[in-house]
């Protein structure tokens, strides 16, 4: 019977999910066609080899983002998540997963900067990564109004090296990893951004669009009972 029991709590928690953001709203590049929020979905389970992590890699609830650099939306949950782990990073119970998912259609700059992002991680791990998406996020119009010759400046601000990281980033370096995880977001039913999974292994619950902070509460939250890892944060 044990083998029945995560993907049960993960239905369960699915149905609290939906109930959750009902009247929550989501904003973000949608498509009528894209996975619903409150969906259980099988995915890839978090792979210190291929993604980029903030908080605990143990943590037994992982939310796993598919974001795009030049979406309004990823800028404005950006800031969601930073307080998301604010809140649960502490206890170690939950980590966040970004995953490149570029829209070039609508932002031909998006896969530049996502490579860059790969870039930097390659310079300075998972803490460069989160740091340099940061900046980005904090400077960028949003909707393709980067300037992209500033991406050594912003890789120097946050302590790397710029010069390299545009070689890399003129060599293509990453351009098949992103290219596959855009791929990915699309076999889960992500056809707009941010796309959102909260996993426990490879079991997930998808959230489209912008979700506010107290429906990623609610979400995580619903996740972690379910699963026995209740968190006793009471911030």
């Amino acid at each position: 019977m044990k083998s029945y029991v995560l993907p049960f709590t993960i239905v369960l928690a699915g149905a609290i999910i939906a109930g959750a953001v009902f009247f929550a709203g989501k904003n973000g590049t949608q498509n009528p066609n894209s996975t619903q929020s409150g969906t259980q979905i099988t995915a890839r389970a978090y792979d210190p080899a291929q993604d980029h992590i903030l908080g605990n890699p143990q943590a037994p609830a992982k939310v796993v983002e598919y974001m795009d650099l030049e979406c309004p939306h990823c800028q404005v949950f950006n800031t969601t998540m930073h307080q998301v782990m604010d809140y649960y990073g502490a206890s170690g119970k939950v980590a966040w997963v970004s995953r490149p998912f570029p829209l070039a259609q609508i932002h031909s700059k998006a896969p530049e900067e996502a490579q860059a992002a790969e870039c930097a991680a390659a310079q300075g791990g998972d803490t460069a990564y989160f740091k340099f998406t940061d900046k980005i996020f904090a400077v960028t119009p949003s909707d393709n109004g980067l300037d992209l010759s500033q991406l050594p400046a912003y890789a120097q601000q946050v302590g790397l090296d710029g010069v390299k990281l545009m070689a890399c980033v003129n060599a293509g370096t990453y351009a098949q990893k992103i290219q596959n995880s855009y791929n990915e977001a699309i076999s889960y039913g992500a056809q707009g951004t941010p796309f959102t999974l909260i996993m426990v292994g490879n079991q997930g619950v998808a959230l489209s669009g912008d979700q506010p902070y107290d429906s990623m509460r609610a979400a995580i939250d619903a996740v972690l009972q379910s699963t026995g890892n209740a968190t006793t944060t009471t911030q």
